[in-house]
This record gives structure tokens, sequence and C-alpha cells, in this order.
């Protein structure tokens, strides 16, 4: 990439976020970024319209499930699939996947299988899928910590002469963490091939983005000599086009890319927050009109494509993807007690031991036969 590029990547911090297709489906022209899609047609931006409807639909599938009781709480990514789905199919199938607990766009591009998705949620499992299968690390809850993580494999591939790069999603509550900050100063002193993507969707919980930084997110990469892309990340072509650009300067050994995808959640931090409480209606109405969705279908639309039958498309795999989605946890079953035990530690030791035995002891007072003593 040249001296030339670098520059206009850095210019983009401190001015509106680069966009490709405004909310009403107008093609805006970006010589750099189109260069990085010159591989789209319209057939491409199609397919991207279906992963977004059935990412959506999983949210609203799970977030159901959730209030049926049938899993414990699900964080919604409602108003963000653009920034998920555009950027994980930028990722090449050997780059390596680091999230928080909102990637579920991200994880289902890298094909994750729907029980696995949610099996964490319901409380069935430590953990969701084997992350070797998939190159996508299991969600991160600790703020942050997935940042450290996506630096050292970097770091790793860099010493093992390798071409891959590793991504770190996160989000704006997450850049005054001190492991982000960390992250960041490792990856620019190694000259890391990491890209650190962070989905600025204004609230972390209930603190405005405000609160947390006076300049745009995507400055703060300044002070650690880290190059940034601040753009619209409700536009799933310039979110495609962010991510291909900064993934082929991992790939160069440029270093690392730090991009602001400016979007907003439009639902709950998570189905325990209610956000009527601290967040202004009007703000929610002011950000439908950006959705992510019914702008790609806007500009589909102008490009003369059969929008009704790509649209009726993507509802029957949205259909399919909520009906396998639920039918899985549904008819999951319940782990052994024993398993909450298990790949704690490497080795059985005494404590472990003890707690195994009081357990099951305490477990022992629910069986049949307990009942008939009684």
């Amino acid at each position: 990439m040249s001296r030339e590029d670098l520059l206009t990547m850095a210019d983009t911090a401190s001015s509106e976020p680069i966009q490709l297709v405004a909310p009403d489906g107008t093609r805006h022209r970006h010589a750099a970024f189109d260069a990085m899609l010159a591989d789209v047609n319209d057939d491409a931006v199609a397919d991207l319209y279906v992963d977004m409807v059935a990412v959506r639909r999983i949210d609203t599938e799970a977030t159901a499930l959730q209030r049926q009781g049938e899993l414990a709480l699900w964080p919604p990514l409602l108003g963000q699939e653009a920034a998920q789905v555009g950027s994980a199919r930028a990722l090449r199938e050997d780059d390596f996947v680091f999230t928080s607990y909102r990637e579920n766009g991200v994880a289902y591009c890298r094909g994750v299988d729907l029980d696995d998705l949610l099996t964490v949620w319901r409380g069935n499992a430590s953990s969701g899928w084997d992350p070797y299968g998939i190159n996508m690390a299991t969600p991160q809850i600790i703020i942050g910590a997935q940042t450290l993580h996506a630096t050292g494999y970097a770091m790793g591939v860099k010493f093992d002469g390798g071409t891959q790069a590793s991504v770190a999603y996160f989000g704006d509550g997450a850049i005054t963490q001190g492991d982000v900050n960390e992250a960041l100063a490792f990856a620019a002193s190694y000259q890391a091939p990491v890209v650190f993507f962070c989905q600025n969707n204004q609230w972390a919980i209930s603190e405005p983005v405000g609160l947390q930084t006076r300049v745009p997110i995507a400055q703060r990469a300044d002070g650690f000599g880290i190059e940034h892309l601040r753009i619209d990340g409700n536009d799933v072509l310039a979110t495609m086009a962010a991510t291909r650009m900064a993934l082929e300067r991992a790939r160069a050994g440029d270093g690392p890319t730090f991009i602001e995808a400016v979007t907003y959640r439009m639902g709950p931090h998570t189905t325990a927050d209610d956000p009527t409480r601290y967040r202004d209606a009007a703000e929610l109405e002011e950000w439908k009109e950006k959705d992510p969705i019914t702008r790609i279908e806007a500009y589909l639309h102008t490009r003369g494509m059969a929008v009704d039958g790509f649209r009726e498309a993507a509802q029957h795999r949205a259909d399919d993807v909520a009906e396998k989605l639920r039918h899985g946890i549904t008819t999951m079953a319940d782990p052994e007690w024993q398993a909450v035990f298990e790949n704690v530690y490497a080795e059985d030791h005494s404590w472990l031991e003890r707690q195994r035995e009081q357990y099951g002891r305490y477990q022992d007072l629910f069986s049949s036969d307990a009942e008939g003593k009684a």
C-alpha cells in the first residue's frame, strides 16, 4: 500500500465516516474503497443482504427464546448486521477471529453450528464451539480481553512467517480498558498482522460514547502509531472494503490497522437491560432511518435487481435458520452435573475432588431414593 493511501486512511479519522451506500440507496464513490470491491457484483451484494436478514432473524428468534425461558440471557445485535457481515465476509478461512459476546453475526458467517451458537446462553456448556474447527475463538465476556489474545496470535503468525491475520472485535465500551490499550501498544511495537475492529454502537450499556472519548475513537490509534479508518458501520460495502484494506496491509507486513465502524445498537445491551430508562426515543427513530438492511435493499433496487425475488429468498433462508435454531435449543439435552468440574484444571487436585464430592451429595438430595426416604 502506498504512502498516499496510508495518509488517506489517517485523514479519515477526523472526518465523517466513509460511506459507499447512503440510507436512501445512493451509491457514493471512493477510489481506494471501490478498488477493494472490484469483484463484488450485484449478485454478491444480494448475498450480503441475505446474510444480514438471516442474522437479524437469529437475533429475533434468540430474543424470543430468552423471553420464553429457554435461554438465561441474550446480547442482541439489532442494527449492527452490516458491520458484522461485511467484515466477516472479508476474512479468509485461515484468519483467526477473536470476539466479544455480541458478534453472533460474525459467528454465523464463520460457520458456527446453530446449536453451538446458543449453548452457552442456555447454560449447557462452559463455552460454545471448537475454536480450531472454524478459526474463531469462543466469545469473550471480559471486556476487551480478546484484543490481547488477537495480538498475541498475530505476533505468533509473524514469528512463524505466516500470511494469516487475526481480527479483534470489540465495542466502544472497551476502548478505555487497559487490555485494549496494552494490545494496541504491543501490536504497534511488533507490527503485528492484526485488525482491531471497534463497533461504536454509541452506548456502553447506559453510558453514551461521548463520556468515554472527546474525539472520534479512531483517532486514539494515532497515539499508538497505528493506521486507522473511520467508516459507516451500517454500510455493508464500506465495512467489507475497509476490512479487506486492513487485511491486505496485515498480509503485506505493514502492521496493525484500527477500524472504527460507526453504528448503533437499536435493542437493549442484553435481554436484562431496558434502554428506555436512559435513551431518548427520538435518537432510536433517527437511527432506524439508517437501517443497514433497508439501505442495501434500496441500493439493489437502484441497480434494477428483482428486489421482491431476493427478499423472498432471504425470508426463506431466515425462516429455515430460525426453525433449526429453535429445534436445536428446545431439544438440547441437559449436561451431566459432573461436567461443571471438567476442563477447569489440567489435573485433578484435592480441593476440586472435595468440591465434586460435596456437590454430588447435594445432587443426591434430589434423587428418587432420597424422595422415597423422605
